[in-house]
């Protein structure tokens, strides 16, 4: 098996919403769009984006009537200060602060419209002797 491309399929209430939020905020551009369904990507290495209306008859059914919960979407970046700079700038809420952690995890989050929370992680130096 090779793979080729990776992409996250996440079921919202609001799929226009998101889109709008991923490719406003994020550099995110539409493959496909359809009534409950969008396809987005982006020029780099991000992974490829599916939105599904909740409810979509496509979805099996036992999964048709679940949310994007629980889960993160985390992108591995350079610049992550200018980044959470930008974002700001743009208006989008900062939900997560920039934290850094001991083992060398520089991260803040922000969360769309559906509640998906999208995490921007930088990999730095760890602080923490013990991580090093």
């Amino acid at each position: 098996m090779q793979i080729t491309t990776s992409t996250v399929s996440l079921t919202v209430d609001d799929v226009a919403a998101s889109q709008r939020f991923f490719t406003t905020h994020l550099g995110y551009v539409e493959q496909a769009a359809a009534e409950g369904f969008a396809s987005l990507s982006r020029d780099d290495a991000a992974v490829d984006i599916v939105l599904l209306a909740r409810g979509n008859e496509v979805l099996p059914a036992d999964q048709r009537d679940q949310r994007a919960s629980g889960l993160i979407l985390a992108f591995t970046t350079t610049g992550i200060h200018d980044e959470e700079k930008r974002l700001r700038g743009e208006g989008v809420q900062i939900t997560m602060p920039m934290r850094e952690e001991p083992w060398g995890e520089r991260l803040f989050q922000i969360t769309d419209p559906n509640g998906v929370v999208v995490q921007f992680v930088e990999w730095v130096t760890p602080t923490d002797a013990q991580y090093a």
